[in-house]
Order: structure tokens, then sequence, then C-alpha cells
């Protein structure tokens, strides 16, 4: 595991479908019904490298959803040929790959470090373990949930945030379209790689657009941690 695989993959040609995801490489092809979208699932899932491994296939609203990874630092160079095989086989069966659809939300629980609790939050969710500070949905359709350390001096004890990982060319409408709708911009330093964003009671948000072509943020923990 390396942050090596996912920048190749960014870097690679032929893969314009996919969104490198805080999850990894995901992608989402519109296929016109939900029978349409089984038929390319089982193609999908027919592919060398497929079976057995973290892969997900959800199909919903007659799109197919795949990620290849379920986690960012577990890209390696054979999902890349993975992944062009799975958008020419979408091209066969006359599906259209949509970057505006693909995204990932991550529920955010930051505690002190002798306080971290990964193993309540994986028993509470019936979650499975995917790095020692994470915790996945079996399925593949929930939320995934990342501990976060908080500052030992600091007075709060506890924190949660969500963060919503998107394609590049899509964060920066998200975050007009939350503000449109009556939130405000918290931090915007890391723009455009990320945004923080609070609801009117100060509840907080990340957008980020990375690691789809940006870097990553260096959030200030004040910014991620409770409401002003």
């Amino acid at each position: 595991m390396s942050e090596q695989g996912w920048r190749d993959f960014l870097r690679a040609d032929g893969l314009e479908d996919w969104v490198v995801l805080h999850g990894g490489p995901t992608a989402v092809f519109r296929a016109g019904s939900a029978a349409a979208a089984a038929r390319l699932a089982v193609a999908v899932a027919e592919i060398d490298g497929i079976d057995g491994s973290r892969a997900a296939l959800a199909i919903s609203n007659g799109s197919l959803t795949v990620k290849l990874t379920r986690e960012l630092w577990g890209v390696e160079a054979q999902h890349i040929e993975i992944a062009r095989t799975i958008s020419a086989l979408a091209r066969e069966h006359g599906a259209v790959p949509d970057r505006t659809a693909v995204q990932e939300v991550q529920v955010a629980i930051a505690a002190k470090p002798d306080a971290l609790d990964v193993g309540f939050w994986r028993a509470v969710l019936g979650y499975e373990t995917m790095a020692p500070d994470n915790g996945i949905d079996p399925l593949g359709t929930g939320s995934t949930f990342w501990m976060q350390d908080l500052d030992p001096q600091k007075p709060l004890r506890h924190a949660m945030h969500i963060d919503v990982s998107l394609a590049r060319e899509e964060a920066e409408r998200r975050v007009a379209a939350a503000v449109a709708a009556g939130g405000r911009i918290v931090e915007e330093t890391n723009a455009p790689g990320g945004w923080i964003l609070a609801d009117r009671a100060g509840n907080k948000v990340c957008i980020a657009a990375w690691p789809d072509g940006a870097e990553t943020p260096e959030w200030s923990e004040e910014a991620t941690e409770s409401a002003d």
C-alpha cells in the first residue's frame, strides 16, 4: 500500500470515466434500466481480478456504480487495466459514464488519542476493518468512518464532521449549491483541493476534490472540530 498507486492511476490514460475518491477509484455508468445495469454488473463481475477483491458493485436507478478498492491506499498497478476493461464493457453494453454522480460520504469521528475507540464504532455499525483507523460497510453501500486525533491540550474531547469526496470538476458546484441552500464557508485556504462548510447550527462538512487531481488539503484542527 502506498500513495504511488493512486497517483499512477490519476496519471494513466484511458481512465476518463473514473474518479479517485477517498475510497479509491469509482465510476458510475448509466445503463438505462435496472435489468441493463444488472447485465453490465454480471460482465464486470467476470473480469479477472474482481472476484475475491474488495471491489463493490451497486445497482440503483438504472445505473451501476463500481468501486475498485474501497480504500485509497490499496490502489495497485493492476487496477488501471481493470478500470479500462470495465469502461470498455460499459461502452459495449451501451452504458454512459457519469462523473457528476460519483461521490463518497465519510463520517469523521474525532477524539483525543486516549479516547479513540475504533472497535466500538466497528461493532455498533457492523463494519469491517480496512485500516487501523477506519471501518467500512461490508456490503459497500454505507458511508465509511474514520477516526481523527484531537490535540490532547484542547478542552474539546470529541467531535464529528462529514467528508464528501467528489470529482475535481464537481466540488465547486457542490460548494455553490450548499451556500445557496443557506450554508457558509468556514475555510477555503485549501481550495480547490477542499473546502470546509457549516450549516446554520455550525455542523461541519468537508467538500473534498482531492485526490482526484488535487493535493491533499492541510486542514487546521480548529476548523474541523466543533461548531463555532
